[in-house]
């Protein structure tokens, strides 16, 4: 019976085990949308490296225009309007408009910002937290303590200077992507209050605020495992559970006829 139990047991943990176990990026499906899991930052990003591009020209192509989206987009951002650290564009208050975004996929940050508050308003892939990537305050080359830094450098195999290649990703643009990342108030108009930016071209972090860049969305934690996978490792922890009292059940069994062979 201890035998049994233990072979049970360890199949159990096992299986769960696999499931857990994760390459270092994954492709991923989730509501029919494609995902990248990349297991080192714990991050979830879209596939679609310029997906708002792809948006605006799927509309354009579907509607003859791309107004609806924009006005959806402007408008998924709570009274339209942006909070952010002062600087040389704003005193801390932006409000958005509809002539920041390009069907290129280019934006300034505040509407990189709102897109991926139109994300989270739709749940797209399942999950409501998407966000720009978060950077460092360190400009230059090969920081890789970051979102962006550590897939350009590790994951995707990027070198100081040089483009990167796609990898498992579509529609990666070698140009400068958007982070979520603020620099803090100070006495330099150049850097107070921008926002920080990385460069798939060349691996180089930057900043400003009213460029127009690209915006790439991501999302914490794996989106796949918390709306797809975790029901399953659930189904198969009850599972084991069951076997495990059958297996019970079957020994008891075994020892009531034993007590009476032994009885006669």
């Amino acid at each position: 019976m201890k035998r049994r139990t233990t072979l049970l047991t360890t199949a159990l943990l096992f299986s769960l085990t696999t499931i857990n176990a994760q390459a270092t990026l994954i492709n991923e499906t989730v509501n029919g949308v494609n995902l990248v899991y990349d297991s080192v930052t714990n991050t979830t990003w879209t596939q679609d490296a310029n997906l708002l591009s792809t948006m605006l020209t799927n509309a354009i192509n579907q509607y003859g225009s791309d107004n609806k989206l924009v006005s959806d987009i402007v408008n998924a951002t709570s009274g339209g309007v942006i909070y952010d650290v002062p600087n040389a564009y704003d005193n801390g208050t932006y409000t958005l408009n509809t002539g920041m975004f390009d069907s290129e996929g280019f934006t300034t940050w505040w509407g990189a910002r709102a897109f991926v508050n139109y994300l989270d308003s739709i749940n797209y892939g399942g999950s409501s937290q998407w966000a720009l990537p978060t950077e460092v305050n360190g400009i230059g080359y090969s920081i890789t303590d970051t979102q962006m830094g550590e897939l350009f450098y590790n994951e995707l195999g990027g070198t100081q200077g040089n483009p990167v290649s796609s990898g498992q990703f579509i529609n990666l643009q070698t140009y400068l992507y958007w982070s979520g990342t603020e620099l803090p108030t100070s006495s330099n108009p150049y850097s107070s209050g921008m926002a920080l930016a990385f460069n798939f071209g060349t691996g180089q972090e930057g900043i400003s605020k009213g460029a127009p860049f690209l915006a790439w969305a991501v999302s914490q934690g794996n989106v796949a495992t918390s709306t797809v996978a975790l029901p399953n490792a659930i189904w198969m922890f009850g599972t084991g559970l069951l076997g495990l009292r059958l297996v019970r059940r079957n020994t008891s069994k075994n020892e009531i006829k034993q007590h009476y062979k032994s009885a006669d």
